[in-house]
């Protein structure tokens, strides 16, 4: 019997490894699949484990206020190393570039475990960018045994570092099979949630929805003040449409955005949602303009034209296949791409309809598929 130990800490994470835990919970004895949270981010995860019903076997709780990458980073490995010993895996998943992926995989690593990056291969090719993001997910990838790449751009650039091709899977993005499953249960008939009905209040039906959300570091400071500037005029030029900005927690985000912000009586802003809350509002929405890298994959998957707020981006299929665009935080740019899509139903057309290219919802299967192969 194979012995499995799937690892995430943050709500990103647990969105696109739920699907993964129910796909190897679901082959019965083959394998013993457990869970271990790290909490890297605590009420945001707990959401996500509540909606897919997934029920962690060890939480190692370790959010603090104000924690940093450094205590982090070290709380991580040390907290790993009685996990690891108790629960004896063979295989240890992790997930993408947090800082739980980095010091997951080296824990997983000194416990001789076999270690498998799941959203393997992405690359910016600067390791400021996304920071620390970029060098996580390298390293991550330098000590795992097993690589699964979400696309043929990922695995091309994981062949390019000498990685061995049989060592690497193109399984596409576990967060398509997670976007199928929550747009499936958010719209049974019987499901209820008190947050989307409270977000379904505040929409106004006779407008165009415009999403937005961020939190990257790199664009603290003046790349805030040019993204809310930005978002102020498109609030002024286009009256008939609405903003709704569930905004992030820190401090470095939330000054900026309700200082600059909070006036204007076309932009709701609001505390950041839950998973089922978005995924219902993506689907309301009929433009989003994100820093999210996930936002990237899952948007186009619902016809949702992306205007991405960053400089560059480790999903570069996106921007290839046209459903997403790059802008950054240059505060013409943003305006004139959010101008271009609310004022020619062509230009919005042509992007909507576009073919997205991060698989097909059937990632998962293929990873338990290759594990069983083995």
């Amino acid at each position: 019997m194979v012995s499995n130990l799937i690892i995430f800490g943050t709500r990103p994470e647990a969105i696109k490894m739920a699907p993964l835990v129910k796909a190897f919970q679901a082959q019965g004895d083959s394998f013993v699949t457990k869970v271990c949270i790290t909490a890297q981010h605590r009420e945001m995860l707990d959401q996500v484990l509540e909606f897919f019903e997934i029920t962690p076997d060890y939480d190692l709780d370790l959010m603090k206020p104000n924690q940093n990458l450094y205590t982090l980073t070290a709380d991580i490995i040390t907290g790993l190393k009685p996990v690891l010993e108790d629960c004896k895996p063979d295989y240890v998943y992790v997930h993408g570039d947090t800082t739980t992926t980095m010091a997951s995989s080296i824990a997983a690593f000194y416990s001789g475990a076999k270690v498998c990056h799941v959203e393997a291969g992405l690359r910016t090719f600067n390791k400021r960018s996304p920071f620390p993001e970029e060098v996580n997910r390298s390293i991550a990838g330098s000590v795992c045994d097993y690589h699964f790449a979400p696309t043929q751009i990922s695995e091309a650039n994981l062949l390019n570092e000498n990685i061995d091709k049989s060592k690497i899977l193109v399984t596409g993005n576990t967060v398509i099979d997670a976007l199928d499953f929550s747009v499936n249960k958010v719209n049974t008939e019987n499901f209820r949630d008190a947050e989307i009905e409270g977000v379904s209040s505040m929409v106004d039906a006779n407008k165009e929805i415009i999403l937005v959300t961020g939190h990257r570091r790199e664009n603290h400071g003046a790349g805030f003040i040019r993204i809310c500037n930005a978002l102020k005029t498109i609030a002024k030029t286009h009256p008939t449409a609405q903003i709704i900005y569930p905004v992030h927690l820190n401090p470095n985000v939330q000054k900026p955005v309700y200082d600059l912000l909070s006036d204007l009586d076309n932009v709701k802003l609001i505390k950041p949602l839950s998973y089922p809350a978005f995924v219902w509002l993506m689907e309301k929405s009929h433009l989003i303009i994100t820093d999210s890298g996930g936002v990237q994959e899952e948007a186009p998957s619902l016809g949702k034209p992306v205007l991405v707020m960053r400089d560059t981006t480790e999903r570069p299929e996106a921007v290839e296949a046209g459903t997403v665009k790059l802008v950054g935080t240059d505060e013409e740019k943003i305006v004139s791409e959010a101008n271009r899509l609310l004022n020619s139903a062509d230009a919005y057309q042509q992007m909507s309809k576009l073919h997205n290219p991060y698989g097909d919802g059937k990632a998962c299967d293929r990873i338990v598929n290759f594990i069983k192969n083995l």
